[in-house]
């Protein structure tokens, strides 16, 4: 009997030490400063990481711990957000601007801490501050545990593809500015493809990104839309593309030769180099909903060259047709196409027990223009703001929501967001803006409780006010289970019966269709 407790113990402790020997401790130092580049014929001085654009990528497997040291040596107080990484236990580490800590300040540093807990995949990190995250992002690469594999035939190569969004001029200034007026975003003067806008802006014949490609190869492109302001389509000019992941949870394969990826969205695709020798751009450009609204309408490219093809330069690149920028249909289609790998790698079921409900509208609202300033919003004299429920969030200012939660400090915050909105109306009617008292939202750091280990439904609705969009919505600590997306107002009559319980795609980042809804569902297992 002593022989085989003995036996035993000594396999547990064989097994803890192997799963002990997978993990590793992953460390970076970032260095925040400025930096000057030349683009679209000028030269600009950025903030960036380790003076690179994008900044380094973090590759890692999961079950490691990631140690991240920045040295804020910019003119900037800032932070850094681990976009899609759980932060399971670990959310002082997430990152986003006086809600789980207070900034970086100027000439400080500060180590972040976490560990990668049953995700892997495609992330990216970026600046939560102002709009720094223009220049300040890069890439994380989650692969599995050693000993475990892709649900897919492994690829011959993997490649980080960051679609990004460029302005000739200080991001941070022009963020300031639009604040203070009350006006939108200036619109971006560039995309880039890995930090390189193309050879259809000015100057830039020389500055875009290429893939060099062995005929008859597969290759797991890993895309992030790191762009601040854009939705944007993707394509490569003869290929199809078959899609394996979004937001780093596998999907069951979808054949598609166009992407629609929402700001803050990943996806991995394979692409097989099926081809006739030669070159193919690939291209993006923005998927733009709003009607009448002004947007950044250029285009975007990089090219892929198959060894043993002739040089690009002296032979045209195929170039493929994108879609226009208002396709909603062909948008729509991607997006609702997408379903989960039932049984895969961290692939969770469906929560059917729901313990709390929320119905919050999203969009645009005004603000009234203080005295002794001139605004510049629709209508004149007002300022744009956000709402949600008709309300528009105001971070603190003088420590950080986590902190004051964890301390249980009065008076930061309160604990009043409406879980539906105030007023009931019309939600996707454009005839709403001829109500005044309506499109104005209060100012307020209100904020929803929940009970450990709840489910949570939330039907995300889309308003018409100042102009329906479709509107990327992140959730932070969590990933959620898409039940459904349509257009027009939610009818729980007859859209619940939509509800998609059996392999609904799981993200944490979802466009809200334009004049639309979405329905998500996520269990609040992540203290913070």
């Amino acid at each position: 009997m002593g022989r085989l407790v003995f036996l035993f113990a000594s396999s547990l402790l064989l097994m803890v030490a192997a799963t002990t020997v997978s993990a590793a401790i992953v460390e970076h130092s970032f260095n925040v400063q400025n930096l000057t580049v030349n683009r679209l014929c000028n030269r600009h001085v950025i903030t960036a990481a380790n003076g690179r654009l994008p900044g380094p990528s973090i590759r890692a497997r999961e079950g490691d711990t990631l140690i991240i040291h920045v040295f804020n040596k910019s003119p900037y107080n800032l932070t850094i957000h681990w976009h899609g990484i759980h932060q399971m236990l670990s959310a002082w580490a997430d990152g986003p601007d006086m809600i789980t800590q207070c900034p970086i300040r100027s000439g400080n540093k500060y180590t972040y801490k976490f560990k990668i807990i049953k995700q892997e995949g495609t992330f990216w990190w970026h600046s939560h501050t102002s709009a720094l995250r223009a220049t300040l992002y890069g890439a994380i690469i989650i692969r599995p545990r050693a000993g475990s594999s892709y649900p897919f035939p492994k690829p011959y190569r993997e490649v980080p593809i960051l679609l990004g969004e460029w302005w000739n001029g200080n991001v941070v200034d022009m963020a300031n500015q639009a604040l203070a007026h009350g006006t939108g975003p200036n619109i971006s003067d560039a995309y880039t493809i890995n930090g390189w806008p193309g050879d259809l802006y000015p100057c830039s014949q020389n500055q875009m990104y290429k893939l060099k490609v062995k005929q008859g190869k597969t290759y797991l492109l890993r895309i992030t839309n790191a762009a601040v302001d854009n939705n944007l389509f993707y394509k490569i000019a003869n290929h199809k593309m078959i899609v394996v992941a979004v937001d780093a949870r596998y999907t069951n394969p979808y054949v598609t030769d166009v992407l629609v990826v929402a700001s803050g969205q990943t996806i991995d695709v394979l692409l097989t180099a099926d081809q006739p020798i030669g070159s193919y751009y690939m291209a993006a450009r923005a998927y733009a909903s709003a009607a009448g609204l002004e947007f950044d309408s250029t285009t975007t490219r990089g090219v892929i060259v198959y060894e043993g093809a002739a040089s690009w330069t002296s032979r045209t690149p195929l170039m493929p047709v994108l879609p226009a920028f208002n396709d909603t249909p062909t948008a729509h289609k991607f997006s609702t196409s997408l379903t989960a790998l039932v049984g895969g790698p961290h692939w969770e079921p469906v929560p059917l027990k729901v313990d709390h409900k929320m119905f919050v509208t999203i969009g645009m609202a005004l603000d009234v223009c203080p005295s002794n300033t001139t605004c510049q919003g629709p209508p004149v004299g007002a300022k744009l703001s956000a709402s949600m429920n008709n309300v528009s969030f105001v971070p603190p200012s003088s420590l950080s929501l986590l902190q004051a939660f964890f301390f249980n400090v009065g008076g930061v915050y309160t604990t009043d967001f409406p879980v539906k909105p105030p007023v009931q109306f019309d939600y996707t009617n454009p005839s709403i803006n001829g109500d005044l008292p309506l499109l104005f939202a209060p100012k307020g750091t209100r904020i929803t409780k929940l009970k450990f280990n709840s489910t949570v439904e939330m039907v995300m609705q889309s308003t018409a006010i100042i102009g329906a969009e479709n509107h990327p919505m992140h959730l932070h600590g969590f990933d959620f289970h898409v039940l459904a997306q349509g257009f027009g107002n939610f009818n729980p009559a007859t859209d619940t019966l939509k509800y998609n319980l059996f392999n609904p795609q799981i993200r944490h980042t979802i466009g809200v269709p334009v004049g639309g809804w979405a329905v998500i569902r996520f269990v609040a297992n992540n203290p913070g």
